[in-house]
């Protein structure tokens, strides 16, 4: 009896591993981003970053204030603002400062990359359920204990702590998702999955901003990782104890024979250097808006409440951006050729940067209003980036490739936002947040326009590829992917075996499933 109810409900197996790697995923990415919300109440009870003059009365609009705090850089004179004997200005830590740009960038990043080759190397031979259960507990762990600091320093090891657990949800819940869900609904399972980045982001401003304000039984800011680590807990034991190892299978051209491709020709390949570097700098302008975003918004708009507005920009808009990118991508200028695609990457980068500027430049309606414009034309960048990619490398070493290509991505986009500060003391916070954010974006438009170049133009009818041939068979051929021999080794011969002896090789249409770091 017990058998046949579980028999019945086996259907509803495949959906709730989708939840619980979802779930997990997000848990992760908010235990990642909680601290440029929460980094103002972490800096004033830690004491590290700058200090500076604020505003600390609400009941003030800054259009009523004589001066705004922000003007005074002397903490005597800061003090002596005031609006009928009411003191509206306080001299305390910003959330800001070297200190909080090496926190939030540096300290994670560098032990997620490598952490990530490590990890993504070992879920090729080894127990990926087990692997992914303990990487949830190591990164559930280490946010808990984030809510317990007493130093600095014990955020800095923690953060890293955490890195190291999170590194594994990708690889390991890419692969299991791969081996249980069958190949035509692949794409959107893994859309789904990799959305947990957006969910997590999103979900911290009014996790990061409200429930700190609270001040539950007094912790402030620490119940915010609390309830992310408890979350985490809940996943953690969920994947160790309900999720079984899938059987592993042959997908894509893994279930073939392989030529030898010397990896090195194929990254240093011309294409790929600029590909990847003018992916970098667009990575760099997204995360060094989301580690800013809260804080820049609350030093300059401190008696506005953005953090709804920031929820649904980053979570709605940005989601859509996404979906939007890649059904642009595949749907309408697959056919037209890589270097199409290219021109794709750049055009929506251009029309995202001027909205860019404006999220930091004008007043809070319009900014919130022209972040959503550049966060929809903005996060199309991702998909077509590796659509591109996939197609450039051949198969062999396709998903070396990609790796390498998200390490260094990850490296130089994670690590640059830490010249924020230093800029800021030089041009101001909202000249250095708008020359990383925007001006970056804007950068890397020109990268992929000059990458563009250095790209294939469109493919050859294939009607005259089909002369001698079934057209039946080579339109079935041509339906299951891009043919991938934009480059091929020198050494490559057809094997006799392969489609026919008409030196046609079988296409097998793979997607990166990657995620992005925004």
């Amino acid at each position: 009896m017990q058998s046949t109810m579980m028999e019945k409900l086996s259907f509803l197996y495949k959906p709730y591993v989708l939840a619980v790697l979802t779930i997990g995923y997000i848990a992760g990415e908010l235990g990642h981003y909680l601290i440029g919300v929460t980094s103002k109440a972490t800096a004033i009870e830690l004491d590290y970053g700058d200090q500076a003059c604020q505003q600390n009365h609400t009941d003030f609009l800054r259009h009523e204030l004589p001066a705004q705090c922000a003007e005074f850089i002397i903490e005597h004179e800061c003090h002596q603002q005031h609006i009928n004997g009411t003191v509206y200005c306080e001299w305390n830590y910003n959330g800001l400062g070297l200190e909080y740009q090496l926190l939030a960038g540096p300290s994670f990043i560098a032990v997620f990359t490598v952490m990530g080759v490590v990890l993504g190397v070992a879920a090729d031979r080894y127990n990926r359920v087990r692997m992914l259960f303990v990487c949830t507990l190591v990164f559930a762990i280490a946010i808990l204990f984030q809510g317990t600091v007493k130093e600095y320093w014990h955020l800095i090891l923690l953060r890293m702590v955490m890195a190291a657990g999170e590194a594994g949800c990708n690889p390991l819940a890419t692969g299991i998702m791969s081996d249980i869900f069958p190949e035509s609904k692949r794409a959107l399972v893994m859309a789904i999955f990799n959305w947990g980045i957006y969910g997590g982001y999103g979900i911290a401003f009014p996790v990061g901003r409200y429930i700190t304000k609270l001040d539950i039984g007094g912790l402030g800011w620490r119940v915010c990782y609390y309830g992310t680590g408890v979350l985490a807990l809940i996943m953690a034991v969920l994947t160790g104890t309900t999720l079984r190892e899938p059987e592993r299978q042959s997908i894509g051209e893994d279930a073939a024979g392989k030529a030898k491709v010397n990896l090195w020709k194929v990254l240093l390949q011309p294409r790929v250097l600029l590909l990847m570097f003018a992916a970098s700098i667009r990575h760099s302008g997204g995360m060094t808006f989301a580690y800013n975003a809260d804080l820049y918004y609350n030093i300059y708009f401190p008696d506005v409440d953005l953090g709804w507005w920031l929820f649904a920009v980053t979570i709605g808009i940005g989601s859509i951006g996404v979906v939007v990118g890649g059904i642009v991508s595949d749907k309408f200028v697959a056919k037209m050729g890589i270097r199409s695609r290219v021109a794709c990457l750049a055009v929506s980068q251009l029309l995202a940067t001027p909205f860019a500027f404006g999220s930091v430049y004008f007043e809070p309606l319009w900014a919130m209003i022209t972040l959503g414009i550049s966060y929809f034309f903005a996060e199309m960048w991702f998909g077509i980036v590796f659509a591109v990619l996939v197609e450039i490398v051949p198969l062999q070493v396709r998903s070396t490739t990609i790796g390498v290509f998200l390490f260094v991505m990850n490296n130089i986009g994670g690590n640059l936002p830490i010249l924020v500060d230093p800029l800021a003391k030089a041009i101001g916070y909202r000249g250095s947040v708008m020359f990383f954010y925007a001006g970056f974006y804007g950068i890397s438009t020109l990268l992929f326009f000059v990458t563009m170049f250095f790209m294939d133009g469109p493919k050859p009818d294939a009607s005259a590829a089909t002369i001698g041939h079934d057209p039946t068979s080579h339109a079935n051929h041509v339906e299951m992917g891009h043919e991938n021999n934009t480059f091929q080794p020198d050494d490559y011969l057809p094997s006799p075996h392969s489609n026919g002896a008409n030196g046609h090789r079988n296409i097998v249409s793979v997607r990166p499933s990657e995620s992005s770091r925004l």
